[in-house]
Formats: C-alpha cells, sequence, structure tokens
C-alpha cells in the first residue's frame, strides 16, 4: 500500500504459536497456518442480509477434529434464523477459500465457512451459501450445463467524513468528501483547497489531480490479490468520490466470496487511509449511485452455449435466460435491491436501468449483451443489482429465474436499441419495469416464488423468514418522518 500505515504489525518478541496438530496432520489449512506462523483462525459466515460475520480462535484450540467436525454458534443471535429454543448451529470450514487476513494485526488466517444445520447434518437451509451451493447443483441436476459463470461490477463512495442520525425528534445525514463539488468553496482547516474535483456526473475516467481516489483504488487491487482475488483495473466512476475496482470472474460461489472480500478489503484500505467507503447504492443525491452489473453465462463440457447464431451472436437459451431474467425481475429485485435505499437509484434519468429490455449497444437496457472477440466471452450482463445485496442470495436468484427461462423456453420478445431514457410515452408503457420500491419487491417475491424452489434450491421457511426480516425495513421507513417531508409540509 502507497501509505506508510501498516495494516498488519507483529510484535517483535513475540514466540510464533503453532497449530497443536501441526507435526502430525496434513489438513490444508493447519499446512498454511504453519507456513504463515498464523496465531489465530477467523472463521467467516455471511448472514441473510449479506453482512460477513466472523468468530476468531487461537490457533492452539483448532485441530483436525474441529475443522471436520466443525464449531459450534449461537445462530439465534443472527437476524432471520433460528429462535433461542433451537439455535446450536455448525461453522464448516471450505478449505478452497483460505486467505490471510491483511488487517488484522496478529497473524490471521481467515476461512469462509458453510453452516450446518445439527439436527440433519446438512446445509442450514437460510444460509445463503448454501443456498448459492443448491443453484449451482440444480444447474449440473438439470443436465443444461455443469458450470455458470460470474462476474460482477461493484461501485462505491468514499466520504473523508460520515456523520448521520436517527432520534424521536431528529433524523439528518451529513457527508463529505474532498473530491465532491459541494467541497469547492469549503476552507479546510490544515489544508489548502486546491479546486481540482469533478463536477456533477463528471467523474468518468478523469486522470490525477481530479481522480483524487487512484492511488487507493491501486493498493486496494494489491490487497485484493493478496486475499486470492485476481484484480483486473480499477477507475473513477461517474459521481464525485465514486469508484469502481474490476475483478475476474469465476464460478459462482467462487465470486460471490470473492465479493464478500472485495467488501471487507474496500471498507478496511478505505479505513487505513482515514476515509469511509460505502456500498449503499444511493448515498448521494441528485448524482449517480452505485450499482453492481452481474455478467453471466453457462458452459457445458467446456463450451460456452450462450454463443450461437442469434441477435448479437448468442443461442436461444442466452435469449431464454434473459426472458425468464425478465419474467421474473420484479421478485429478484427482492434479493438483487434488497434494502430501501436500491430504490432511489432505480429511477429514471439516472444509468440505473428501469426498463426490463435488452440490447447489444443501449446502457440504458436492463440486460445488455457485452461486444466480445471470441465466442468464450458470450455472455448477458444484468445491470439493475446493487452492491448492498447479498451476493450469494442474488447470484442464485437469478440463475434460477434464467434457468427458468430456458426450461420454459420464456423469449424475452425484440431487443431494444433505442435509448429507452427518451421513449415517448405511448412506447415505454409497452415495456415492463423493474419495482419501484422494495415494498413492491416483497410482495412480487411472494407471489412469484415456484422458480426459486425449483429442486428444493429456496424453500418457502427461507422466503417466508427473509420477507419478514426485510419488511422490518420497509416498515421502520415508512412509519419515520422524513427532512424532506418537513420541507415540504411543515408549513401547509
Amino acid at each position: 500500500m502507497s501509505k506508510k500505515k501498516k495494516t498488519a504489525t507483529k510484535s517483535a518478541d513475540a514466540k510464533p504459536v503453532t497449530a497443536k496438530t501441526k507435526s502430525r496432520s496434513d489438513h490444508p489449512l493447519l499446512s498454511l497456518a504453519a507456513q504463515s506462523e498464523a496465531k489465530y483462525v477467523d472463521f467467516l459466515f455471511t448472514d441473510s442480509k449479506g453482512k460477513l460475520q466472523h468468530t476468531t480462535y487461537d490457533i492452539r484450540e483448532v485441530d483436525e477434529e474441529l475443522l471436520t467436525s466443525g464449531l459450534m454458534f449461537d445462530g439465534s443471535s443472527i437476524q432471520g434464523w433460528r429462535g433461542i429454543e433451537k439455535s446450536d448451529m455448525i461453522l464448516l470450514p471450505d478449505q478452497r477459500s483460505m486467505f490471510i487476513d491483511p488487517f488484522a494485526s496478529r497473524s490471521t488466517l481467515s476461512v469462509f465457512c458453510d453452516v450446518i444445520d445439527p439436527d440433519t447434518g446438512k446445509g442450514y437451509d437460510r444460509d445463503p451459501r448454501n443456498i448459492a451451493k443448491n443453484a449451482e447443483q440444480y444447474l449440473i441436476d438439470s443436465k443444461l450445463g455443469d458450470a455458470c459463470f460470474f462476474g460482477p461490477e461493484l461501485e462505491f463512495f468514499v466520504f473523508d467524513n460520515v456523520r448521520f442520525n436517527v432520534g424521536m425528534n431528529e433524523a439528518f445525514y451529513h457527508l463529505e468528501a474532498e473530491e465532491g463539488p459541494y467541497s469547492s468553496g469549503r476552507e479546510f482547516p490544515h489544508q489548502a483547497n486546491l479546486g481540482h474535483r469533478p463536477k456533477v456526473k463528471g467523474g468518468y475516467f478523469p486522470v490525477m489531480p481530479v481522480d483524487s481516489l487512484s492511488e487507493i483504488r491501486t493498493d486496494m487491487l494489491e490487497v485484493l490479490e493478496a486475499v486470492g482475488v485476481q484484480p483486473v483495473l480499477h477507475h473513477h466512476e461517474v459521481a464525485p468520490a465514486q469508484c469502481e475496482l474490476g475483478i475476474k470472474f469465476s464460478t459462482l460461489i467462487q465470486t460471490a466470496d470473492n465479493v464478500q472480500k472485495y467488501k471487507y478489503v474496500v471498507h478496511n484500505v478505505a479505513q487505513v487511509h482515514g476515509k469511509a467507503a460505502t456500498f449503499m447504492p444511493k448515498p448521494i443525491a441528485g448524482d449517480n449511485g452505485s450499482g453492481m452489473h452481474v455478467h453471466q453465462s453457462i458452459w457445458k463440457d467446456g463450451k460456452p452455449l450462450f454463443a450461437g447464431n442469434k441477435y448479437a451472436g448468442l443461442s436461444e437459451m442466452a435469449l431464454y435466460y434473459i426472458g425468464g431474467i425478465i419474467k421474473h425481475a420484479r421478485a429478484i429485485n427482492a434479493f438483487t435491491n434488497s434494502t430501501t435505499n436500491s430504490y432511489k437509484r432505480l429511477v429514471p434519468g439516472y444509468e440505473a436501468p428501469t426498463l426490463l429490455a435488452y440490447s447489444a449497444v443501449n446502457r440504458s437496457a436492463s440486460v445488455r449483451i457485452p461486444h466480445v472477440h471470441s465466442t468464450k466471452g458470450k455472455r448477458i450482463e444484468v445491470r439493475f443489482p446493487d452492491p448492498a445485496s447479498n451476493p450469494y442470495l442474488s447470484f442464485a436468484a437469478m440463475l434460477m429465474a434464467g434457468l427458468d427461462g430456458i426450461r420454459n423456453k420464456i423469449h424475452p420478445g425484440d431487443a431494444s436499441d433505442k435509448d429507452l431514457y427518451h421513449l415517448d410515452a405511448k412506447e415505454l408503457k409497452k415495456i415492463p419495469t423493474v419495482s419501484r420500491s422494495l415494498h413492491m419487491s416483497l410482495e412480487a417475491l411472494d407471489k412469484d416464488r415456484a422458480f426459486l424452489k425449483a429442486g428444493g434450491v429456496f424453500n418457502d421457511e427461507l422466503i417466508d423468514a427473509y420477507i419478514a426480516l426485510k419488511m422490518e425495513e420497509v416498515t421502520e421507513l415508512e412509519r419515520s418522518p422524513h427532512p424532506v417531508e418537513f420541507q415540504n409540509y411543515f408549513s401547509s
């Protein structure tokens, strides 16, 4: 990293603590722990909302039996999971997902875990990672393909100061970014205001010094590589203080794991630089929000099944996959756009697509077909998801919608190569839209859930629990006075 401040420190006189079974075990995790002189093992898992959780063990308490049988934890303390009467759950580490935590002050080996139901010995049906695994297995069982690849493009904002509070008699937020156009007239207490910053909607691809976050993004890419995520690129995004890092595509599970690593790295590298990063879709009014465009393809026997001789070089299977995405879009919005704030991004007039159409050239369409030089790169890009979503549930829901389209031969209709943002009212009425609110999305999910339950990937218990969990957020917002309401109605 370019800053002199280190992300991890070690005590100079501390003696390495090694795994107690190191000398008699070939378990990959214990071998890596010994090699890296890890003092701790951090066991990671993801809750229903998509937030990474963890528990840390002293390496001396980690042996092959623990790694094989799993470790117990209280599932009732995780929102939307079990009640206290059946709270015991098991974390079973996946040795393929290990990495050394670059931010821990002591040498720490981190590993993603599956959540196991001790009553059945199988994956817990509300564990997002388990659902994603089910979706991958359903693809294989369906014989439609044997591999699915996902490539997400996550955007985020970086702020220098963040303040917010919600109380009985007040509600406010205040964001500051030196790069924001609202800082042009500001006097900084300990430094000069040098004036170089992007305008509103003027942040796409400028060089330094207008792009003040370039070095931070480079640091983020280097740390991503250190934790096992292959970096591709980084650039400034459209809004001031908005960024994007590009990472290599992979299978559904590995990509979802990589998204969790991505968020962890971005948050912590920003913190090291004295800044705060957020994946909130719409933190700034009047400018672009943060999306998570998701590239998707299905393969079988080493061959790309989305390549063909139909529109834009797509196969009929790919068109049916798009048809499934469009048909079930409002239901999958509940997973891909899972916050109340998500729908402040999904409004006409910005880059976030709201119209459910597909096109090879039109970025205003919800589904885009990127131009590629090889049939191996043939894929579709779903553009309405955002990075606040749970990647395991989002990817699984999109895959299930696409597979439903293939199985039922749901054709998406003709492509839309016009600028969808400037259609007349008559043309607009013919094109379906994404949901307008999280409330609408949850209602759509409640009614349109059969495609998710195919092959037992999702089940009613999970869907009902998820809807109840997210409706708490809807209700909290709907019952809370908003500053804009005071502006509009206080003197009524």
